[in-house]
């Protein structure tokens, strides 16, 4: 009886102390529950957070807003709506930059394209922080110029 015991606890991948599936077993699939789900949907706070997130995330251009987009756009409305609006902001401006800073390797020209990248990421910062600000109090926010490239 203790025998029996014994090696129920301490039976290797897949006893019942262990929690996961028989990797012997095809039919027993408790050990990948989680990939067969749906995503879960994102609660009210989480939506504002991920969305406010993808508004601060400008100060890195457009590739914040844009994983956040790919990764949340199906979990939760207000996220989904606030990524595509940063992402579209922050798409020219984020392009922009990384040809002014291409172009600020150029002898005796270059230090006037690196002035012109600092102030494109002055510009998505300050808007990026002040849209932020918005989004966190539960607002949606619209930038002044921006370009719907998504839709």
């Amino acid at each position: 009886m203790h025998e029996n015991t014994f090696k129920e606890s301490t039976t290797v991948n897949g006893g019942p102390n262990n929690g996961g599936g028989n990797p012997r077993n095809p039919q027993d699939n408790s050990r990948f529950e989680a990939s067969a789900q749906q995503p879960r949907h994102l609660s009210p706070s989480e939506d504002r957070q991920w969305a406010t997130i993808a508004h601060f995330g400008s100060i890195l251009g457009c590739v914040p807003s844009g994983i956040i987009h790919y990764v949340f756009r199906d979990r939760g409305p207000f996220t989904a709506q606030e990524s595509k609006e940063a992402f579209n902001f922050t798409l020219p401006p984020t392009l922009l930059a990384i040809v002014a800073n291409l172009l600020s390797m150029i002898p005796i020209i270059g230090g006037f394209f690196a002035f012109i990248a600092v102030l494109l990421w002055l510009f998505l910062t300050i808007n990026g922080v002040i849209a932020g600000i918005e989004v966190n109090k539960g607002r949606p926010y619209r930038y002044r110029f921006n370009l719907r490239l998504i839709d």
